[in-house]
């Protein structure tokens, strides 16, 4: 916490928009506005009997008095201030559409179209999807990548280092930490990097919206420099589903960012009907984790720690984790994710998640060939974490057999490649779908990434190389998801229809671009 703007600790129980939508939800008053259901009487029962009828009364829309409208700061106004002093931000936004909303805004206000951007490789798509909505250039940076786990981690600073320098004239840079494995990366040795430079440091946290509120979690990318800082409060915190913060660093403070630019782009991408019940949760989700955070995560992290000692002891388990730290892009590691080994069992991940789900109902958040990834929340229910080692020995000896599950594919070195049209144009250009075995040469309309690694293979813009392909194939014939592809058989995939390989060039990478009809 940050000494110009200390805690309130008096303020820290109360939630000031929660409970101004419950004061008017329940108090008896007349609605003559939007929803129809008027506060759930009009909604069909069915509706009623699932969420109830308490949900459906704080249903309640924009610009009522007392809420969101009236005298300065409203409830809303001193929601998003309080989150803003918990986290040390000097503003934060709540969000209604996830961190993809963030991302968006952020893409919107750093990535115009006369703006060239560096993004980590496996961001969130919704850079992508920011970058085709702004129309701004990108250059990408490659994550450290462990060839042996199929797992991607954090950038580097001499990555990163590197990849500005390439650039030449990049005015931001995204990247990510932690990962989906929960690997966080050297945050303050890439603001120094970013910084010496007159760049601008995004640091998608949306798996780290707890991070800083103890001793024993990694520090919050805001305390070590970073200029915003986006939160997928609802993946561990515990708002609802689709709600996310967007925090932005205090002006003074060395932040590169403009606060009334992201403002104006938040704007933007912002529905003028917020859903009351996700932003009261990150109301309440901010107060539980300011108030009771670090009593609530020290129950948790004594749960995980002997859950992972129990999983150890399993034949041919071993926890990822904190042994980790220190190999490049991995600085610190955050016990709320348990990640399984279980290549010992001879087993894939897939396979025994799926035995996992059939046999006792239990859903995990993510197999690969070699894992299992679990996600604890800030309040983890202590008695389920417990079973789960017992059935979960239960299903390895079920399922073991002698010798190693089957070795992971390694990323080409051309998943570094840059785009050679600008991911708007190739996005919206008129595309055309042809078999995989045409495609090469051609510039890809989509963005496909295999699971595991996370790392998209294509992203619009670039071409389509015979070692892109191969890889991808490889992915699918050993039974990864290919996130994004319009067809995920991989048969066919859509490229630019006026571009095509210029069978004059040399080396086989020149372009020709045909005559528009």
């Amino acid at each position: 916490m940050n000494a110009e703007h200390p805690r309130p600790k008096r303020e820290l129980p109360t939630a000031p928009y929660l409970e101004a939508i419950v004061s008017y939800g329940f108090r008896g008053s007349v609605r003559f506005h939007v929803p129809g259901h008027k506060g759930g009487p009009g909604a069909d029962p069915g509706l009623r009997s699932a969420i109830g009828d308490r949900a459906l009364a704080l249903d309640i829309c924009q610009d009522i008095e007392g809420i969101d409208v009236g005298p300065a700061p409203t409830p809303y106004e001193r929601a998003e201030e309080l989150a803003a002093i918990a986290y040390g931000a000097g503003q934060t936004w709540f969000l209604t559409n996830g961190a993809t909303q963030g991302n968006h805004a952020l893409c919107l206000a750093l990535a115009k179209p006369t703006d060239h951007v560096l993004v980590q490789r496996n961001s969130h798509a919704s850079v992508v999807d920011g970058l085709v909505l702004s129309g701004g250039r990108a250059s990408f940076v490659a994550p450290e990548y462990d060839d042996e786990l199929g797992m991607a981690h954090g950038v580097t600073p001499e990555a990163l280092a590197a990849a500005l320098h390439r650039g030449g004239d990049i005015g931001a840079a995204f990247i990510v930490s932690p990962t989906y494995y929960g690997m966080a990366a050297d945050i303050e040795g890439c603001v120094r990097v970013a910084h010496e430079r007159g760049v601008a440091l995004v640091v998608d946290n949306a798996w780290g919206a707890h991070f800083g509120f103890h001793p024993a979690l990694p520090a919050s990318p805001l305390a070590l420099g970073a200029d915003a800082v986006l939160a997928s409060t609802h993946k561990i915190v515990g708002s609802l589903t689709q709600s996310a913060m967007l925090h932005v660093g205090r002006a003074g403070a060395d932040c590169l960012l403009d606060a009334d630019e992201v403002a104006r782009s938040i704007r933007l991408v912002r529905s003028t009907s917020p859903n009351s019940l996700l932003l009261a949760s990150l109301d309440s989700a901010r107060r539980q984790l300011a108030a009771h955070g670090e009593a609530l995560l020290d129950r948790t992290l004594a749960a995980s720690a002997r859950a992972r000692e129990a999983i150890e002891a399993i034949p041919g388990c071993e926890i990822v984790g904190e042994a980790m730290v220190g190999r490049p892009g991995v600085a610190g590691w955050d016990p709320l994710r348990i990640v399984i080994d279980v290549r010992g069992t001879g087993c894939t991940g897939y396979e025994l998640a799926a035995e996992l789900r059939a046999a006792y109902d239990i859903y995990i958040e993510l197999a690969t060939h070699a894992t299992l990834v679990l996600v604890l929340g800030l309040g983890q229910p202590v008695e389920p974490l417990e079973r789960f080692a017992h059935d979960f020995a239960e299903t390895v000896r079920l399922l073991a057999r002698p010798g190693q599950g089957p070795a992971i594919a390694t990323p080409p070195t051309s998943l570094e490649h840059q785009t050679v049209v600008p991911i708007r144009e190739a996005f919206l250009g008129r595309g055309e779908t042809v078999p995989i075995g045409e495609a090469v040469g051609r510039i890809s309309c989509e963005s496909i990434a295999g699971y595991p690694p996370g790392v998209p293979s294509l992203l619009p813009g670039e071409r389509v190389t015979p070692e892109v392909i191969g890889y991808l194939r490889t992915l699918t014939a050993a039974g990864a998801r290919l996130h994004g592809a319009a067809d995920p058989t991989f048969a066919t995939v859509r490229v630019l229809a006026d571009r095509e390989l210029d069978p004059a060039s040399a080396d086989g990478r020149g372009v020709r671009t045909a005559a528009r009809a």
